[in-house]
């Protein structure tokens, strides 16, 4: 039962991460909103909301702010790794779709398997290389539809999604340490209010000129929404890693951009080419292939050496 609850928790997680991308790019795209406005509300109120829940349950939510390492720690998290998540996804989605800002984050493995290898000074391991060749060929093929006249995308686009894909990866990285010592939820809602409060300050004028947005009701309420939507998300993602295996929820994260794809279809009528869609299903399946061949190497290096 526990691994059911495990798998039902990650694909309604990976479903609802998914609905936000269409929920934000409706944002953007139907609203004068700015993407630096949409995110420090987005930031300040889920972080607030995540940091207030945690000190009703008795937490010490300021504890990590008593010894400057972790406090460091938090602030480059915070400014580094979650806004910067935040804000090249946003606005991946700005100039693009939802359903290409979801796909875009499945490069962060690679841009891990490079870092490691880089650190380790050592060329990473034949099947996680091939699944970043699998992965690069979807690429190809989500960028290009299939044609070598040219990307069927813009270059903002694909700039925007390739630093998407780093920052994802300096997210997923980084703060290990952080939620080790502290906990997860700890760590994210400081980072989420560090993340709004570091982009406020960049953009007082824009937050306050932006502030008339929300007294249009439909306005308000997607904005709502997504925020309900994404913590939420967050949520069922974490506590579905106490019941599945690291290679099931790489596995079953691809309901995320699937979710993407349909609701972009029933919402907006957006259709991508066949070819595209080939590379979205390959680029799964190389992100796959990486996931595995990590878990099989991490296995065997947990076992004990033969006597």
């Amino acid at each position: 039962m526990s691994r059911l609850k495990g798998i039902a928790m990650i694909i309604a997680g990976a479903m609802l991460w998914g609905a936000t991308g269409p929920m934000i790019e409706w944002l953007l795209d139907n609203t004068e909103m700015t993407v630096s406005f949409m995110l420090v509300i987005r930031l300040l109120f889920a972080g607030a909301f995540l940091l207030t829940m945690l000190k009703m349950q008795g937490k010490q939510i300021t504890l990590p702010w008593r010894f400057k390492f972790w406090a460091r720690q938090l602030l480059i998290f915070g400014i580094v790794g979650m806004l910067g998540v935040q804000y090249t996804f946003v606005a991946t989605i700005n100039v693009s779709s939802a359903v290409i800002a979801t796909l875009f984050q499945f490069l962060a493995p690679i841009y891990i398997i490079l870092f490691v290898s880089w650190m380790h000074r050592k060329l990473p391991p034949v099947a996680q290389v091939a699944g970043m060749l699998v992965t690069l060929v979807g690429l190809f093929f989500l960028l290009t539809n299939g044609s070598l006249s040219g990307l069927t995308i813009s270059k903002g686009t694909v700039l925007w999604g390739l630093v998407l894909g780093f920052t994802f990866s300096f997210y997923t990285l980084y703060p290990s340490r952080l939620m080790q010592e502290w906990g997860v939820l700890v760590s994210v809602g400081w980072a989420m209010l560090i993340g709004g409060i570091a982009l406020l300050i960049m953009n007082p004028v824009t937050v306050v000129r932006q502030s008339y947005l929300l007294t249009d009701w439909r306005t308000a309420l997607m904005l709502v929404l997504i925020i309900i939507v994404g913590t939420s998300a967050f949520i069922l993602f974490l506590a579905s890693m106490k019941y599945i295996t690291a290679i099931e929820t790489s596995i079953l994260s691809s309901f995320e951009p699937l979710t993407a794809i349909v609701i972009s279809m029933i919402w907006f009528g957006q259709v991508l080419g066949a070819w595209q869609l080939v590379g979205a299903v390959v680029m799964l399946i190389g992100v796959t292939q990486i996931s595995i061949a990590g878990s099989k190497i991490s296995n065997e290096a947990d076992m004990p050496p033969d006597k």
